[in-house]
């Protein structure tokens, strides 16, 4: 009797394991021994934790570098999901979108030192235990994380074609398949670019999330940020150059296992393509899509997702159109802005009488003019970086292969901490003599320029190819194809960018504007150099003072400045 093979072969081909499933076994198990031991003494005491020193030793690194690449990841986790809700909302509520968008203004502007009083809330949650410190470390780290990629995601929602949105209607998509069908594929290709970035950028404030002081005491966790911290202090060149070393191996690594698959995927959720066109290859990709052990687990989650997507028409008649509430209307307008306005008046009152129990009145002024200095940094800097990097981005984000070399290259220097030049900048600062108001204020944009760089990037690789062919068949060459076809394809990426670099550059002033290196202290006078004696003393009235000011400028700046330039970029080039 004759064996009928093409049963067995089907099976074999479902069911049994092949080379793609062994290699994502071993990377699976491999996350869980990794997780194991990154998370080993997470339930210890203080008392332990503050007994045992950190060592400058390289072995010691790895197991730094695992705890701190465990924090990072969980915080870009928390940050994910803080984007999707915080940032849907937003674009979708008017009402929301009052106070949500200026809310973020503040909350980026506000600078990590600030945030000291929430780490005691976190250490009192587990008196006595380690817990309480990791979890202060990882929000330390969200904070640094989250508010780029939120508004990346609010901007796209706000940037979805007209003719996408008439199509889900059309379909009947309801808000859950809306979500997962169209909003959240139209803003991945951003969302993922920023994703990266924000990666980066909390390498900036890992020093700060892991040897977090306060007044006079000094919490340190096992981490690349605090091995920094240390090796600055001991001015340890060696130690820093494994520093960076061990940054490298774990930036290659997330860039490897999660970037990269991600960067590579994007292009399924680009609006146009060229033949071609997809230049990224990545074989960690290439493993998830042929491994049957990781398609199991992606079905089972995709029918997770799927059991919320009904169509709104599936379930008998479209639910009966709801009556207009005299809420919906202008009432409901007036007493949800007279809400929001007790509340800011009740804020404004209690900041006012807790702060002025020790500060004078006279403080607030010089304050105020501090904060005035470092907008003029800022400012310049930020004008100096869009100089630099818009030609740049739109060079490298019309070459996809030129993009897939760029991008971890990026990635690196952009994790890249200040932290590792104070030796250099205050060496430089003491020996010539330098004036430490300039010298210090390129520290502020070094860790945050990049934002500009990748959003730049990211607007020029998604012109289409239909519109970069109409260029060069009307012959536009030089500025005249800057002015009408780059600029404008791009204009609405850069004030992305550009709104989160500065927001950035004000929250690095108040580790840039005072660098140590050993014994030696340079100060520049400025906002942030105000904040960080203020938490060095552990002065919460003038922490509060300095974080208040800071915001308020930070929140004036764009509401007059880069919100009106986005609103003309959303409302002129918009693809419709």
């Amino acid at each position: 009797m004759r064996v009928d093979r093409l049963p067995i072969a089907v099976l074999r081909e479902r069911y049994v394991p092949g080379r793609w499933d062994v290699l994502a076994f071993i990377l699976v198990v491999a996350f869980f021994i990794y997780c194991a031991e990154a998370a080993r003494g997470l339930t210890g005491s203080l008392e332990h934790l503050e007994a045992t020193p950190i060592s400058l030793s390289p072995w010691a690194l790895i197991g730094y570098a695992a705890r701190t690449g465990l924090r990072m990841l969980i915080a870009l986790g928390f940050s994910l999901l803080f984007t999707f809700t915080y940032a849907t909302l937003a674009a979708k509520s008017r009402r929301a979108e009052v106070l949500l968008v200026p809310l973020l203004d503040f909350l980026q502007s506000v600078p990590i030192l600030s945030f000291s009083i929430v780490t005691l809330f976190f250490l009192q949650l587990t008196p006595g235990r380690v817990a309480g410190a990791e979890m202060a470390a990882i929000f330390l780290i969200f904070t640094s994380q989250a508010w780029n990629m939120a508004f990346s995601f609010y901007h796209s929602l706000r940037s979805i074609p007209d003719e996408m949105s008439e199509a889900a209607r059309n379909f009947q998509f309801s808000p859950w398949m809306r979500f997962w069908r169209l909003e959240v594929p139209f803003a991945m290709p951003p969302l993922i670019w920023n994703m990266m970035m924000s990666m980066s950028g909390g390498w900036f404030f890992v020093v700060a999330s892991e040897a977090m002081s306060i007044g006079n005491t000094t919490l340190t966790l096992p981490g690349v940020g605090s091995y920094i911290a240390l090796a600055n202090d001991q001015r340890n060149y060696g130690a820093i150059g494994w520093a960076v070393v061990a940054m490298f191996v774990v930036i290659l690594i997330f860039d490897q296992l999660l970037f990269r698959p991600l960067i590579a995927s994007a292009d399924w959720f680009r609006l146009e393509q060229e033949a071609g066109q997809t230049a990224d290859q990545s074989w960690a990709l290439t493993m998830m899509r042929r491994s049957r052990l990781i398609g199991l687990i992606g079905r089972a989650f995709a029918k997770m997702l799927r059991a919320g997507m009904k169509p709104a028409g599936a379930s008998g008649p479209v639910a009966a159109a709801r009556l207009p509430s005299r809420w919906d209307g202008p009432l409901g307008d007036y007493a949800w802005y007279g809400a929001l306005l007790l509340i800011g008046l009740l804020a404004l009152w209690r900041t006012a009488t807790f702060v002025h129990g020790d500060v004078p009145v006279g403080e607030i002024g010089r304050v105020v003019l501090l904060g005035f200095i470092t907008l003029v940094r800022v400012a310049v800097l930020i004008a100096l970086a869009s100089l630099i990097w818009v030609p740049i981005g739109v060079w490298v984000g019309t070459r996809p292969r030129v993009a897939s070399i760029v991008q971890p290259v990026a990635q690196f220097l952009a994790a890249f901490p200040t932290n590792l030049f104070f030796g250099f900048v205050v060496s430089a600062v003491v020996l010539f003599h330098l004036t430490p108001d300039i010298w210090l204020s390129p520290l502020m944009i070094l860790g945050t320029q990049w934002y500009i760089l990748f959003n730049v990037i990211v607007g020029a690789s998604a012109i289409s190819p239909d519109l970069r062919n109409a260029g060069k068949n009307l012959g536009l060459r030089g500025w005249l194809w800057w002015k009408r076809l780059a600029l404008p394809a791009i204009f609405p990426f850069y004030v992305t960018g550009a709104i989160t670099a500065a927001g950035g550059s004000w929250n690095a002033s108040v580790a840039a504007e005072v660098v140590s290196w050993g014994r030696e202290t340079v100060t520049a006078h400025g906002l942030g150099a105000y904040i960080h004696a203020a938490t060095d003393a552990a002065d919460f009235q003038r922490i509060v003072l300095g974080t208040v000011v800071l915001s308020v400028f930070v929140v004036t700046v764009n509401r007059i400045f880069w919100r009106p330039l986005y609103a003309r970029a959303e409302r002129k080039y918009r693809m419709s």
